[in-house]
C-alpha cells in the first residue's frame, strides 16, 4: 500500500503541473495527505483535495472533479470525484502482479525495508532486579523492547540488546547478612530466587526486632563495594541464581541478549564522571548530598553522589549511556521502561547534554503503562503480585486442556501448547497502545475467537494445513486472477505490510503490528470461508487461491515473529 500511494503521489504531482499549469506541488508531502476511506467500497485510498486549496486557489471540488479526469495509469482500475476528495482504487493487475508477486518473492523478507541501513541502535529492555522473582510487572519493558529490537532488524539496523540488571546496591549488603546468619547452600541452590526472596524478607523481619542488622548490612555492602573476596563470591552466586531463572523466561519468549552488564559494571567507570562534572560546575551540594540543579528546565535536582558519598543508580545511568556511546557508537540508544520512570530519563538526558556530549539528541525513552490482572493493581507490599513464570503455566495448562479436546492427536503436543499460551499473555499484552494501562483477564486472553494470539496462531496453522492438503509447490510465478471481493481485500491487506513496519517502527508501537495481525487473519478467514480452495472449479483458480494463501501465511507469519510469537504449523 505503501508502493501504491507513492505512486499516487506521483503521478497527482504530475496531473496538478498539467492540468493546474504554474501550481508547483513537487516539495509537497502528498504521501502523508492520503487517507484510507471509512468505506472501502469508495476506494483504496483517498486524497482530500482541501489541502491543496490555497496553493491552486480553486474549491476542493474543482480540483478533484479536474483531477479525476487525469490518466493515472494501468495501476488505477478508476478515481471519482467525491466531495472534495479524489478516491482511487488499484487495479485487478496491481494487485496480482505488484503486490501478490512481491510477497511470494519476498518470503520471510516481505515487509522489511532498509531505513536503517548501516545504522547501529541499542536497546535497554527488561533489567530485573537480581535476586528477586521475574513478575508480570516485567512483562512490559521485555516484550515491548523486544519487538522493538526486531522491527529495528526488520529494518536494516544493527541491533545490540542490553539486559541492565539492577545487581547493585544496599540490598545485597542484607542478602549477604542473612545468607551468612541462616541460610544453606544447598537450599538455596534448590530454592533459586524464591529462598532468595526468602531470605531478603527474614531479615527485614528480624532487622525490626534488630536495629543493629540495618548497620550490619551496610557495613557489608561497603567490603562488597570494596571488591572483599568472599563478599563478591557472594554476590555472584546471588547473580547466578537469579539469571539462571530469568533466561529460562526469556526461553519461552524466544529472547536473548547481547550484553547482561547491569550497574555493577558501572562502578568503577563513574570517578572521572563525576570529576567532568565538578569540573564544569555542575555539581551542587544540598544538606551533604552532590545534586546537579535542574529548576530552570522545570524539573526537580538529580541527585549524584548521597551524603556518604555513596553513588546510585542514577550517576550509573549516566556511565552506561556514555559507556554504550563509546563501545557502540550507536545511531540511537533506546530505553523501555514504565511511564513511572519518565521524568528520570528526562532528567538523565539533560545532565548528559549539560556534560557536553553531543549525542543526546539519540537518546530515546520508550515508556508503558501499567497492568493489572482483573482489574486489581499489582503491589508487593500486598502480596498482589503475579510471576510470570506461573502465569506462563496457567496459560499452557489451559492450551493444553482446549488443545485436547480439540485436536487430541495432535503431535509436539508440550511445544504447541507453550507456543501459543505463552503467545497469548503476549500477544494479549501487545495488543493495546503501549501507553495504556492492561488489564489482564487469562480467559480473554485465551480464547481462540477474537482478537487473541491464539486466534492469530490458529489462524495461521489454518494456513499450513490449507497448503499441506494441496500437496506440491506453488509457482510464485504462477498467472494469478482476482475473481471475487473477498480475494481482493486479502490482497489489499497484504499490501499494507510494509506500510505498517514503517508505522510501528516510528512510533516505537508493537500494537500496531498486532492489531494489523487480526486485519489479516480476519480477511484471510472469510477468504477460506467464502471461497473454495483446494477444491476450486477450476485448476487456475485452485493455483491463485493456493498463492493467495501462501502470502497470507507468509505475511501473518513474518508479523508474529515482529512480536515474539511463534508459529506453529498444527494446532
Amino acid at each position: 500500500m505503501l508502493n501504491f500511494k507513492t505512486e499516487i503521489a506521483d503521478c497527482l504531482k504530475r496531473a496538478a503541473a498539467e492540468c493546474f499549469p504554474g501550481c508547483d506541488i513537487s516539495d509537497c508531502d502528498i504521501v502523508s495527505m492520503m487517507e484510507y476511506p471509512p468505506d472501502g467500497t469508495m476506494g483504496d485510498v483517498a486524497f482530500p483535495c482541501f489541502k491543496l486549496s490555497r496553493v491552486f486557489r480553486k474549491s476542493p471540488a474543482v480540483i478533484a472533479d479536474t483531477l479525476a479526469r487525469y490518466d493515472f495509469g494501468p495501476d488505477v482500475k478508476e478515481v471519482a470525484s467525491v466531495s472534495g476528495y479524489l478516491n482511487f482504487k488499484m487495479s485487478d493487475s496491481y494487485l496480482t502482479e505488484r503486490v501478490l508477486r512481491s510477497v511470494l518473492s519476498g518470503g520471510d523478507r516481505y515487509g522489511s525495508n532498509d531505513i536503517g541501513k548501516g545504522k547501529t541502535a541499542v536497546f535497554d529492555y527488561s533489567s530485573p532486579n537480581v535476586a528477586k522473582p521475574f513478575h508480570i510487572g516485567h512483562l512490559g519493558t521485555t516484550v515491548i523492547g523486544h519487538s522493538l529490537r526486531l522491527l529495528h532488524e526488520f529494518s536494516g539496523y544493527k541491533c545490540v540488546g542490553i539486559n541492565h540488571l539492577g545487581d547493585w546496591g544496599t540490598q545485597f549488603g542484607k542478602l549477604i547478612v542473612a545468607y551468612k546468619r541462616w541460610g544453606v547452600r544447598d537450599e538455596i541452590e534448590n530454592g533459586g530466587v524464591d529462598a532468595l526472596v526468602a531470605l531478603y524478607v527474614k531479615f527485614h523481619a528480624e532487622a525490626e526486632k534488630d536495629l543493629s542488622l540495618n548497620d550490619e548490612a551496610r557495613a557489608a555492602f561497603k567490603k562488597l563495594e570494596e571488591k572483599d573476596a568472599e563478599s563478591t563470591e557472594l554476590w555472584r552466586w546471588f547473580v547466578d541464581i537469579s539469571l539462571r531463572e530469568y533466561k529460562t523466561t526469556y526461553d519461552m519468549l524466544g529472547i536473548e541478549f547481547d550484553s547482561y552488564s547491569g550497574e555493577s559494571f558501572y562502578v568503577d567507570k563513574l570517578a572521572p564522571l563525576i570529576q567532568k562534572m565538578r569540573d564544569d560546575g555542575l555539581l551542587k551540594l544540598d544538606d551533604g548530598a552532590s545534586i546537579i540543579d535542574l529548576e530552570k528546565y522545570g524539573m526537580p535536582p538529580f541527585l549524584i553522589l548521597k551524603r556518604d558519598g555513596s553513588t546510585l543508580y542514577p550517576t550509573r545511568d549516566i556511565a552506561a549511556a556514555v559507556y554504550r556511546k563509546e563501545t557502540y557508537d550507536f545511531d540511537k540508544c533506546v530505553y523501555v521502561t514504565s511511564a513511572g520512570q519518565s521524568l528520570h530519563f528526562a532528567q538523565l538526558f539533560k545532565v548528559l547534554e549539560l556534560m557536553g556530549y553531543d549525542w543526546t539528541d539519540k537518546l530515546v525513552h520508550v515508556p508503558y503503562g501499567t497492568v493489572s490482572i482483573d482489574g486489581a493493581k499489582l503491589a508487593t507490599r500486598t502480596g498482589n503480585v503475579v510471576l510470570l513464570r506461573d502465569l506462563f503455566r496457567m496459560a499452557i495448562d489451559k492450551v493444553r486442556v482446549i488443545m485436547d479436546e480439540k485436536n487430541p492427536d495432535l503431535e509436539n503436543r508440550d511445544e504447541t501448547a507453550e507456543a501459543v499460551g505463552v503467545g497469548a499473555i503476549v500477544f494479549h499484552y501487545l495488543y493495546n497502545g503501549r501507553i495504556k494501562d492492561i488489564n489482564f483477564n487469562m480467559d480473554s486472553a485465551l480464547s481462540f475467537e477474537g482478537n487473541t494470539g491464539p486466534y492469530a496462531q490458529y489462524t495461521y496453522a489454518r494456513t499450513c494445513s490449507v497448503l499441506s492438503k494441496a500437496g506440491g509447490s506453488i509457482c510464485k510465478n504462477e498467472s494469478v486472477t482476482v475473481t471475487c471481493e473477498d480475494e481482493r481485500e486479502l490482497l489489499k491487506t497484504l499490501s499494507l505490510f510494509p506500510e505498517k513496519v514503517v508505522g510501528a517502527l516510528n512510533d516505537y508501537e508493537p500494537s500496531v503490528i498486532t492489531r494489523y495481525i487480526i486485519d489479516v487473519c480476519s480477511a484471510f478467514n472469510r477468504f477460506y470461508h467464502n471461497c473454495q480452495i483446494i477444491t476450486a472449479e477450476s485448476d487456475g483458480v485452485r493455483k491463485s487461491r493456493l498463492a493467495l494463501t501462501l502470502a497470507a501465511k507468509t505475511v501473518i507469519g513474518n508479523a508474529l515473529r515482529l512480536i515474539c510469537l511463534r508459529t506453529p504449523e498444527k494446532i
